[in-house]
């Protein structure tokens, strides 16, 4: 399955996989998102594989978020490949 994004109930949905052929419609999908928001939460419980430029990008937004004093849930377990780079990440700070 490619990558499909909704959002209900606030709370936003990323399904399938994430990787550099797709990349474009999550940047376009979170591009300037804190503008009108002050909480984003992603669940990624439903995304299959994510390659190293859709982990950059979730990177990406999450230092946006820190940046500008915004809050950023991403829940679901998700891919591995995902937990395992915010891990390394916590762990070297």
């Amino acid at each position: 399955m490619d990558l499909q994004i909704t959002n209900q109930n606030n709370i936003f949905q990323v399904e399938g996989t994430l990787h550099k052929g797709n990349i474009h419609l999550f940047k376009s999908e979170f591009s300037n998102i804190f503008d009108t928001k002050n909480s984003l939460i992603i669940n990624i419980e439903c995304l299959t594989s994510i390659d190293r430029y859709g982990v950059n990008a979730l990177a990406q937004l999450h230092n946006e978020s820190l940046r500008r004093g915004k809050d950023l849930s991403i829940i679901g377990m998700g891919c591995d490949d995902l937990y395992e780079h915010f891990k390394s990440e916590e762990n070297a700070a």
